[in-house]
């Protein structure tokens, strides 16, 4: 089955930051605090263990951090992947109670 489209349609989004957060949770209470937590900063849930957003900004995001060291223990593991940030891609890792950032810079062309 063959369609055509006699127009051409642009969909155009302005967004000011991708954001993803897959949890790895060590127990059912990380689990439920942490999937009560995420929609209350606008994220999505996506599939079983990943949420997204595109509204939310920095400031907002550092604040979800430090609610997020308030509900997770040594066991639970939370990655969050921020595009675009200041032009690159940063993954930040919650790993035995400690954060961790990678920044992915583009290559030079």
């Amino acid at each position: 089955m063959i369609f055509y489209f006699d127009t051409e349609v642009v969909f155009l989004y302005h967004i000011e930051m991708f954001v993803a957060v897959v949890c790895d949770p060590g127990s059912e209470d990380s689990r439920s605090a942490l999937y009560a937590l995420l929609p209350q900063y606008g994220f999505e849930k996506m599939q079983r263990a990943c949420y997204e957003s595109t509204q939310i900004d920095e400031r907002r995001l550092s604040s979800l951090k430090r609610e997020i060291d308030k509900v997770t223990d040594y066991y639970d593991v939370i990655r969050i992947y921020q595009y675009p940030l200041e032009g690159m891609f940063a993954l930040t890792t919650l790993k035995n109670n400690k954060w961790r950032r990678i920044v992915v810079r583009p290559p030079k062309t």
